[in-house]
């Protein structure tokens, strides 16, 4: 079961963080993978055993070469993760340069836009394409507004995408990750949020999320599609207990 031998695969962002423990679990689990970064991520592919391609996200034309030049190396692809992105946060709304906007919505929302866009043509019918979301894009927290909404708007094009790809069987799975301890994992403000407000009562790890991604690339999942799959150790539950106790004195209401 969850066996991906014999299948192709392309994962954006994938020189370090949560893009290159996806690859390293596909390559795992059987399929020969593609990375891609805009940094020279070489090295990585030597060490895991994957090949690199770089890749712009924000450029419509290198992610269409990308996908091009990983179909003629690898044959039509069975999996495309789309999950390059930025986790740029800090700034209210009423300061947040028109600039920076820009740059987060052109690589988190249009970065999936064109691998949704250009992606089929390079896949067989019944192949999975996941997209990097977020816990931002439901749980709001002031000073990340353009993070939060471009991440929202992931989780739009991917319902958008399955009802459009479903007639060839590709299915379209967004995955919504909470604070994981990757670079873009705010550091001790994560892992001091994580505390309080998960379940868990912990931030995450890559192993801990890479499960999410390997079961909508797998066959297992093959009536799934258009959905956001949250991993985020229980924050969108509600309310932690450790929350409550620091605002009421008790872990419990009433």
């Amino acid at each position: 079961m969850f066996s991906l031998h014999g299948k192709s695969a392309l994962v954006t962002g994938a020189a370090g963080g949560i893009g290159r423990a996806v690859a390293e679990r596909f390559i795992a689990a059987g399929a020969r993978v593609v990375i891609t970064d805009i940094v020279d991520g070489q090295g990585v592919a030597d060490e895991i055993g994957a090949r690199f391609l770089r890749m712009d996200v924000g450029s419509e034309d290198s992610v269409a070469e990308g996908l091009d030049r990983a179909h003629q190396e690898l044959g039509p692809l069975d999996i495309v993760v789309n999950n390059a992105g930025v986790g740029d946060v800090g700034t209210s709304l009423a300061d947040t340069p028109a600039d920076a906007f820009e740059r987060i919505t052109r690589i988190n929302q249009w970065g999936v836009f064109y691998g949704l866009k250009h992606a089929p043509a390079h896949m067989n019918d019944g192949g999975s394409i996941i997209n990097t979301s977020s816990l931002a894009a439901l749980i709001k927290m002031a000073g990340s507004g353009a993070y939060s909404a471009s991440k929202a708007a992931v989780i739009s094009l991917t319902r958008m995408a399955a009802l459009e790809l479903g007639h060839s069987g590709i299915r379209v799975n967004a995955v919504c990750p909470g604070y994981i301890d990757t670079a873009l994992g705010s550091g001790d403000e994560g892992q001091i949020l994580s505390e309080q407000f998960t379940a868990l009562g912990r931030k995450g790890t890559p192993a801990d999320l890479v499960g999410a991604f390997h079961f909508l690339a797998s066959d297992e999942s093959s009536y799934l599609t258009g959905q956001a799959l949250v991993v985020d150790g229980g924050w969108s539950c509600g309310p932690s207990p450790q929350i409550l106790e620091t605002l009421l004195g008790s872990k419990t209401v009433g």
